[in-house]
């Protein structure tokens, strides 16, 4: 992965965050998180979209670990590592970066977003965070195409030789 769309620690793109926004008074910053299993054009559409909402766009990925708990034992298909890297070469992502817990809490709390970009299987009334983003002051943004599409479906298709 370049050194411009390398994995980042969350401490360490915290300050980066901070430096930005001090060189840069006003800019926005866009927090969208997701697994990205299999990148296909859904998520192309929503990081795009997220983007469009501010200045910056961070990804945050699930971890391996999470990925599993989340879709059971046999995901995720690519590693970490290869998903950030394939996420990070999106024209829109600036930054990308890994989470392991259940929720993007702690990612909030310190990256301090101005808007959560989530996908349109949410509504700002079921986002997970929506207290956490209200007590932050953090926009919540609905983005993308209509969820018709995911890793999910793709690797069940592949799985069955339907693909």
């Amino acid at each position: 992965m370049s050194a411009t769309k390398r994995l980042w620690e969350r401490a360490e793109l915290a300050g980066e965050l901070e430096r930005i926004r001090a060189a840069r008074p006003g800019a926005r910053v866009v927090l969208a998180n997701g697994c990205f299993d299999l990148l296909h054009v859904g998520h192309v559409r929503y990081l795009d979209d997220a983007r469009s909402r501010g200045d910056v766009l961070v990804v945050a990925l699930n971890s391996d670990e999470s990925v599993r708990a989340l879709k059971g034992p046999t995901r995720p298909l690519m590693p970490l590592e290869e998903r950030a890297e394939v996420v990070g070469a999106l024209r829109c992502v600036d930054y990308v970066l890994a989470f392991a817990e259940r929720d993007m809490e702690a990612t909030l709390r310190a990256l301090r977003p101005d808007v959560h970009a989530k996908g349109t299987d949410y509504t700002v009334d079921t986002v997970p965070e929506r207290g956490v983003d209200r007590e932050l002051g953090i926009e919540v943004a609905i983005c993308g195409d209509p969820k018709d599409r995911s890793s999910t479906g793709f690797a069940q298709r592949l799985g069955s030789g339907n693909a």
